[in-house]
């Protein structure tokens, strides 16, 4: 569906042990040695050798891209600092279980005095992993069967599988992961997938067949990712009340599109974040690579989070999206957007906003959502670091609309349609952030702007998910 995000099927990001010293966090004495400190400082040394010790599939030149910058280290402590960081590329290849770090003097017939030998300490992870874990989505949960073949061919490539069984979605896939040598960021990637989802709230079922190749890559301050994707679609009907709108667009479609994706994220946290901004930009443009679905698809977020005073913080939110079918065919029900429920416009019941026909709800070419939140602590919290930073009391008031547009009027046709009939509602709840994963929501809302056929969730709300407004 329009709103149903696409998982990756790579499994979560390994991570390994924190340095046991690091140069930010060092304590290099009290005001006395100050002279010592002066000195390790200033004294110039030479980095002579770099060694990775427990090396067994992995090629070493690809390692030498991660750990070039320790040679350019010109004292002792910029020498602890290039390391670390030498370190977290080396863990963040996701081929290694641990990485330890030893600095000593220089040996050999070429020792100079103030010469120095780094050695990384590795350990490998095994060729064949497997993996079981739960995934949180959208109001959604689901178990994850996986089989990971890290480091194929020694040099941080992967092959995984991986199956899921959701309560609203089956799917398995295959992928094979490839970075780019010394530019972790830039990478490529090729998947095979089936995907088989429920959608209640249309009375549809969709299976999903399909291949996608993605490159990933950094540009300044900006994450890119182009994408081509080309998916055989079949939909079906769920229920057999499900209406004569929705039987209309059931079978068979093929979709071939290009992507793409910009990023930027200030953030410092994705699930509750304290400071920081995230802008993302999304484009999708479908059949001109083939296949018999033709749109041109936009959609953006915004986030912007400031921390207030007593260790509260304001977050506002924005979201919107435009899609234009191609041609003479309408836009299919499974490319349009959909809005409404615990991740969205609270209040109102899970995508329950918008065109529908005989109770099933179709969609919109066109959507804008809003929120404003106070996150606080809880009352009585404990201190930092406690159990209480997991959980926060939040207030908050959400806004949106979605419907579909006549695209020969016009801009300023588009903005007052969009306009009119505005949903909004506000409450406020528990929010409890489960790692730096997902977060769950307990609410109570009140929905206002209620339009007929909106469906409402007036009270308690419960929500789980990844991304919400």
């Amino acid at each position: 569906m329009g709103t149903v995000h696409a998982r990756s099927l790579d499994p979560l990001p390994m991570q390994g042990p924190e340095l046991g010293v690091q140069a930010d966090d060092m304590d290099l004495g009290e005001p006395e040695h100050e002279e010592k400190q002066e000195v390790l400082e200033n004294k110039d040394v030479v980095v002579q050798h770099v060694h990775i010790d427990g090396l067994g599939r992995t090629k070493e030149d690809f390692l030498t891209y991660e750990i070039a910058d320790v040679f350019r280290a010109n004292n002792l402590i910029d020498v602890m600092k290039k390391s670390h960081e030498a370190r977290q590329k080396l863990l963040r290849l996701g081929i290694f279980r641990h990485v330890e770090v030893v600095i000593d003097t220089a040996e050999g017939t070429d020792a100079l005095p103030n010469g120095l030998d780094v050695t990384f300490e590795v350990k490998e992870l095994r060729r064949m992993t497997g993996s079981y874990n739960t995934m949180v989505g959208n109001n959604e949960g689901s178990m994850v069967l996986g089989l990971k073949l890290p480091n194929v061919f020694g040099r941080a490539e992967k092959l995984t599988f991986q199956f899921s069984y959701g309560t609203k979605e089956t799917s398995y896939g295959l992928s094979f992961f490839k970075p780019q040598p010394g530019h972790f960021e830039r990478n490529f990637s090729i998947n095979l997938y089936k995907v088989t989802g429920q959608f209640p709230w249309s009375s549809l079922r969709e299976t999903d067949r399909g291949v996608s190749t993605e490159f990933s890559f950094p540009i300044w301050r900006t994450n890119h990712t182009l994408k081509w994707e080309g998916v055989w679609r079949e939909l079906g009907c769920l229920a057999r009340t499900a209406s004569f709108t929705v039987r209309e667009e059931s079978g068979h479609s093929l979709k071939s599109s290009l992507s793409h994706a910009m990023v930027i994220d200030t953030r410092n946290s994705t699930i509750l974040p304290r400071k920081g901004a995230l802008l993302k930009i999304n484009q999708e443009l479908a059949g001109y690579t083939g296949g018999d679905v033709r749109f041109l698809k936009e959609d953006f977020e915004i986030q912007l989070n400031k921390t207030l005073f007593w260790d509260s913080v304001l977050s506002t939110s924005l979201w919107g999206g435009m899609l234009l079918p191609l041609g003479e065919r309408p836009s299919c029900i499974a490319d349009r957007f959909y809005l409404g429920g615990p991740t969205s416009v609270r209040g109102f019941s899970m995508y329950s906003i918008g065109p529908q026909s005989e109770g099933d709800y179709l969609g919109g070419e066109a959507y804008w959502a809003g929120g404003v939140h106070l996150y606080t602590p809880l009352p009585f919290r404990p201190g930092r670091g406690g159990f209480g930073d997991l959980f926060r009391t939040h207030f908050f008031f959400n806004a949106g609309n979605l419907c579909n547009l006549n695209y020969g009027e016009g801009p300023r046709a588009h903005l007052s349609k969009l306009a009119e009939c505005i949903r909004w509602s506000y409450g406020a709840g528990i929010v409890l952030r489960l790692g730096n994963i997902a977060r769950l929501e307990l609410n109570y809302c009140i929905p206002m702007g209620v339009q007929s056929g909106d469906r409402i969730c007036d009270g308690v709300q419960f929500g789980a998910g990844i991304r919400f407004l």
